[in-house]
């Protein structure tokens, strides 16, 4: 079990004024693997800005034979332009139906597409959309993505729609969706649109927002899908999924170990999205706790345990992690009217906390965030980052020793001598690039290693730094060793930003990849958190998530964090609840 002392660092809650937690708080590995979704992350900022810029979608092409194959085409129509998912179904064989990216088949193929859709055009997305890489596509493609069925659900729904019957709530929660993506591509990958072409786009100019937009789109459709194919089978006795349920259904997303790297060689862009998270929650800490608040508080705590306790998951140690959390929040809401009359800020309150799992106290961070709308949505728009590494003219090996000192005492204690300490190396595989873990001096691949060792190049830079005069120029230093050129570029901006570098060595024979996993896909929005072994997970996007035809609703509410499997009363009112389960 991972605990987290609330007050067990002066620096974690503070009572200065916005203050956030420290680096070496926020950025440990543990912590970052125990992250849940909140209102920044990106599917809650995509869904507020379709919303409020009043995005429209609509069918605009149905072509899919009674057995459920051909092609759909959706348009997206902003305040700005107009875009087309086209989406292929295929009818593959069960033993083509992989996960992962040596797969070469997949029951869906899609593209978010900029602007028009002529058949000239939706030949050539015919003929390379289902290709995936292999492909070659025109750079309107702003994504490029494909996804499977959960065999099991998408049979059993269809099955009992057809026959005019809802589906089995509880068969639905063990797995929450009906597609589950494999691989979502953007920003330039295989020819399709760079995100620099995006940059000045109003539509999609937060990172990874078309791919969000894409996936949200997609799980409109997995639900036309199954509706259509119960009507194709059943006819007139066919009954439609209750719209109760169809909010409740996500996109699944299965994501290994070719995740990890990105959180690695983009360390700007992990600074931003972390630095923005804890600029927020520091305003969040430091609002007046009261009662009204509280009333709002516990029934957050109290839907998230529920979430929780409906999560499934094969994972031992997952399962153990989340069972930890329940029974702390618990005792954490039994404690809370005392509290609040007794502390004046949530900062303050929280350093009074008991011992409380990172699992646990993660979700009390993300209901806190949850009340405070009109102090955290501010930030949404703040999460992209300057990725350009920079090291000044005119500086000291002191100064850089200073800066390391200060911010990489985690890399700098290392003792790289030992073998645990640099058990593991990465590297690419020659069939599908895909990212590899292997055991050094035991597995091959050893000479292909990827460098993604950030704590191993700081540790010798710091050494070859310390066997030189303080005042010796950077620049010499660097002419005598190039070697640390590029380490040395980025220790220095990184070191300079509040967040910095996860602290993680990713050599260590005790490494998890799965917190670097985790960390993402929490700042995506993923719940549901299921891992399948230490290297790859499958989670759950947009469930509980507005339906398409409710975002624009005036009673629409952005509270669906948490979601709920719906109750026996709500399943038997057909009525739309707009925003996912209300409290």
């Amino acid at each position: 079990m991972v605990v987290s002392k609330m007050d067990a660092h002066p620096s974690t809650y503070t009572t200065t004024l916005h203050t956030a937690r420290s680096a070496n708080i926020v950025m440990a590995p543990e912590r970052l693997g125990a992250m849940h979704q909140n209102r920044i992350s990106f599917v809650r900022t995509m869904i507020r800005k379709m919303a409020q810029q009043q995005w429209k979608v609509s069918k605009h092409d149905w072509q899919l034979s009674p057995q459920g194959f051909g092609h759909v085409i959706y348009k997206l129509t902003t305040p700005n332009h107009c875009y087309h998912l086209v989406v292929f179904c295929d009818e593959i064989a069960d033993e083509d139906r992989n996960d992962r990216v040596i797969a070469e088949r997949w029951d869906v193929t899609f593209a978010l597409i900029s602007g028009d859709v002529d058949v000239h055009l939706l030949e050539q997305l015919r003929a390379n959309i289902p290709l995936q890489e292999a492909g070659r596509n025109p750079n309107n493609v702003l994504v490029l993505a494909r996804a499977n069925k959960s065999v099991r659900v998408f049979d059993h729904i269809v099955s009992h729609l057809a026959q005019g019957n809802q589906p089995c709530p509880q068969e639905l929660a063990e797995v929450g969706y009906i597609l589950r993506t494999t691989a979502v591509y953007g920003n330039g990958k295989f020819g399709i649109a760079d995100f620099k072409l995006l940059e000045q786009n109003a539509d999609f100019s937060q990172s990874f927002s078309a791919q969000m937009c894409a996936v949200y789109l997609l799980r409109e459709f997995s639900l036309d899908w199954v509706n259509y194919l119960a009507n194709q089978l059943g006819g007139p006795r066919s009954a439609t999924l209750h719209r109760e349920l169809q909010r409740y259904l996500g996109v699944g997303n299965a994501t290994g170990l070719g995740m990890a790297p990105y959180l690695i060689n983009h360390p700007t862009i992990v600074d931003r999205w972390m630095t923005t998270r804890e600029q927020a929650l520091a305003e969040v800490l430091q609002s007046l706790t009261s009662k009204e608040k509280l009333a709002r508080l516990q029934p957050l705590i109290a839907k998230a345990t529920l979430h929780l306790q409906q999560v499934v998951t094969i994972n031992d140690t997952q399962r153990q992690y989340n069972s930890e959390a329940i029974e702390h929040l618990k005792q954490f809401d039994r404690h809370l009217n005392a509290w609040v009359d007794h502390q004046t800020t949530w900062a303050e309150l929280l350093k009074q906390a008991p011992q409380i799992a990172l699992e646990a106290e993660e979700v009390v961070l993300s209901c806190l965030m949850e009340m405070y709308p009109d102090l955290v949505d501010v930030y949404q728009d703040k999460m992209n980052s300057d990725e350009t590494l920079f090291l000044p003219s005119g500086k000291k090996v002191q100064d850089l020793l200073a800066v390391l000192n200060t911010s990489y005492q985690w890399a700098i204690n290392v003792d790289f001598s030992q073998p645990e300490n640099q058990y593991w190396f990465w590297y690419r595989s020659q069939d599908k690039e895909e990212p590899r873990l292997g055991i050094r001096g035991v597995e091959n691949g050893e000479k292909k290693e990827l460098p993604l060792d950030i704590a191993r190049q700081v540790n010798h830079l710091y050494h070859a730094l310390c066997d030189h005069q303080p005042d010796l120029s950077l620049a010499e230093f660097l002419v005598l060793h190039p070697q640390h050129r590029a380490i040395a570029r980025r220790v220095w901006t990184l070191g300079h930003k509040q967040m910095g570098d996860i602290q993680m060595n990713v050599l260590h024979r005790d490494a998890l990849p799965m917190h670097l996993l985790r960390c993402k896909l929490a700042v995506f929005g993923a719940t549901k958190f299921d891992p399948r072994s230490d290297r790859w997970v499958r989670v759950t996007f947009f469930q509980g998530a507005p339906l398409l035809d409710e975002i624009h609703n005036q009673t629409y509410q952005d509270d669906w964090i948490f979601p709920l499997l719906p109750s026996p009363e709500q399943q038997q009112d057909n009525g739309s609840i707009q925003g996912g389960n209300a409290l």
